[in-house]
This record gives structure tokens, C-alpha cells and sequence, in this order.
């Protein structure tokens, strides 16, 4: 069990390179091992790419040679940290693919929910006379993919909640101003987290206080899709917002319903009824598995109250203000605490 293990774990490690390139797809990393070496490994490619299992056996094959690497394959154990897919997708059942190279043995981290794989991917593996194990660190595998479990299980994006407060808990000025708690490190950080989720929201208030683009300038990768909560639209199309056509704007409103390009209006109906839950189906149809709520302080609360949220990412500065507006409360122990230079981060996970 701990050879599995420490297979598994360097499928994590393979996994965690496409973050914020594979969604809606899962991250998956594989592992092809023959007489304890690694011969071949791969994750899965952007969305629409080859899947991790495809890409282990084709760096296995430009390693050793086509007709040595298949030969090999016979005596292999390929290592996955997600069940194997047994689909027809954007690309064919990987499932199919280890069947027909004759793989001795099969290592999977955990199953896939998905409707269409869901314990298949290991049933075509086993009637083809595979050995197949399942549940190698099956937590860290479905940690790793909870986006992908929360989309598949709740019919919702994975909700992070994102912001930063003073020492002494203030979460933003009284007046209508722009003021920074986090510092230069943090604010890199930040960027690189856009650059892993599909989405991130604003409310009008910091729409027109802060004027962010809420791209991720400061880091590489794609920006994500931006989302406005602006019931009566009053947001004018020079914001930054509306400049930046590094990804979609998607405004969320009670007047309208306009796809232009990159700007896409939805209009909601009953608009502060359900609000948080109409927001987050509407995301899902879009296929966004994952959003950031960067504020302010009344939208990060009216998730918190719908109780829809995942993750909560708290920048601790190193200020002391007279007065502001308090921060939202947590009442659970954070998961994580971690200085980022001289602010701490704390990580919380709903229970």
C-alpha cells in the first residue's frame, strides 16, 4: 500500500498542473509504472485535450518506442487519481483505451461521480480481466476535484469566499472609499487564484467604489469570467469592468437580457428572491465549476446566509483602523494559516 501511495500521490502532483485550464473536466494525473520504475505519466490537457491516461501512454510510447512501450504496458500498472472515464466526450472512453493495451493492473484514487462513468470505467476494466483497486488516498483525490464533486453533486459552482480585513476586523472604509489592507504579496496571490477559478463575483458597491478590472494581470494564465451583481444597472459601460475584454462580463440584473459578445446581461425575475441559488444555477448551466466572491461585505453575507459556500480565504493585514465596516464572521476554526509576508492568510472549509 505505501509503493500505491506514493504512485497516487505523484498523480496529485500531476493533477494540480492543469488547475484552472481543464474545468468543466476534472484534473487527473497518471502514472505508469513497470518493475517499480515510472515509465510514462500525464494530467489531463486543457478542455477539450487528451486525458491524463492518453497522455501517460503517449510519454511512455516517445520514451521507449511504440512497439516497446506497448509490450511493456502487459506487465504495467497504471496509477489514476480519478476512475477512468467509460464515455464518449469531447474524447473517446479512457477505460476502452487501457482495455485494448492490456494493462496487468489498475490503481484508481477514487471514483468518478459522474453519471455516465460512476463505477463504469472500473466495471469494463474488471470484465476485461484488469485488477483494478480503488480508494488509494481517496480523500486527497476527492479533495483535490471538489470543484468537480460539487458541480456534479449540487448543481452549483464550488463557492470561495475572498476577503481582507484589519487586524482589529474591518473589512472596508465607512465612506465611500478605496482603501488597501492586503499587502503586495497578497495581491499577486489573489491574481493566481483567478487564474485557477472560472468565475469571480462583485456587487455594485465595489463595482463603483473600487472600479476593479478583476482580471489576473499579476499572473500567468487566463483571466476568469467576470460576474456584476447589478439589479438596476447602474454601473456605467466606462468602468473597468466593461473596459477589460480579457473574458466575459456577465451582468446579473432586473432589466435585461443581452448576449454581445463579451457582454452577456441576465435578467432575473423576482430578483432579490433567491438571489445566491438563481445566480449560482444560472453559472452552472454556463459550465462554471468554480467562483471566487470578492465582495463586498452585503454580497459576501447573502452567501453566507443562503449557507452556499465552500471555501473562505481571509487576508489578515497588518493595520489597526479607528473604524470601517466589520468583516464578515466565521464561526468555525480555520482549516489553514499560512503568512504571506507580513499578513496572515487563514483558510476555512464549510463543514
Amino acid at each position: 500500500m505505501q509503493k500505491e501511495e506514493q504512485y497516487i500521490k505523484r498523480c496529485l502532483e500531476l493533477a494540480e498542473m492543469g488547475a484552472g485550464a481543464v474545468s468543466p473536466n476534472p484534473m487527473v494525473g497518471a502514472v505508469i509504472v513497470h518493475d517499480d520504475k515510472i515509465i510514462g505519466e500525464g494530467y489531463t490537457s486543457p478542455y477539450g485535450g487528451p486525458h491524463a491516461e492518453v497522455n501517460a501512454v503517449q510519454n511512455a510510447i516517445a520514451l521507449l518506442g511504440e512497439e516497446n512501450a506497448k509490450c511493456l504496458f502487459q506487465q504495467s500498472t497504471i496509477y489514476v487519481s480519478l476512475e477512468p472515464c467509460a464515455h464518449f466526450g469531447k474524447t473517446p472512453p479512457c477505460a476502452d483505451m487501457l482495455v485494448s493495451l492490456q494493462f496487468q493492473k489498475v490503481v484508481v484514487g477514487c471514483l468518478d461521480p459522474f453519471a455516465k462513468v460512476n463505477g463504469l470505467g472500473i466495471q469494463k476494466l474488471r470484465e476485461a480481466g484488469i485488477e483494478v483497486v480503488v480508494g488509494v488516498l481517496e480523500k486527497e483525490c476527492q479533495f483535490l476535484n471538489r470543484r468537480f464533486f460539487t458541480r456534479i453533486s449540487e448543481f452549483r459552482p464550488y463557492v470561495i469566499l475572498k476577503w481582507a480585513e484589519t487586524k482589529n476586523g474591518f473589512f472596508a472604509p465607512t465612506e465611500a472609499e478605496q482603501k488597501w489592507i492586503s499587502n503586495t504579496p497578497n495581491k499577486q496571490l489573489v491574481h493566481k487564484w483567478r487564474s485557477e477559478e472560472d468565475a469571480i463575483l462583485v456587487g455594485k458597491r465595489t463595482a463603483l467604489v473600487d472600479n476593479p478590472t478583476l482580471t489576473n494581470r499579476l499572473w500567468k494564465g487566463k483571466s476568469p469570467k467576470r460576474v456584476l451583481i447589478d439589479k438596476n444597472l447602474e454601473v456605467r459601460d466606462d468602468a473597468n469592468l466593461f473596459l477589460a475584454q480579457d473574458s466575459d462580463l456577465i451582468i446579473f440584473n432586473a432589466k435585461k437580457t443581452d448576449w454581445n459578445g463579451h457582454l452577456k446581461y441576465i435578467e432575473l425575475e423576482n430578483f432579490d428572491l433567491y438571489l445566491p441559488q438563481n445566480i449560482l444555477y444560472q453559472l452552472y448551466l454556463m459550465d462554471v465549476q468554480s467562483i471566487i466572491i470578492e465582495g463586498g461585505v452585503k454580497t459576501i453575507k447573502l452567501f453566507m446566509e443562503a449557507g452556499l459556500w465552500d471555501e473562505a480565504r481571509v487576508i489578515v493585514g497588518d493595520t489597526i483602523w479607528e473604524n470601517g465596516i466589520p468583516a464578515p464572521q466565521i464561526n468555525e476554526s480555520a482549516r489553514e494559516k499560512l503568512l504571506v509576508g507580513n499578513n496572515e492568510l487563514k483558510i476555512y472549509f464549510k463543514n
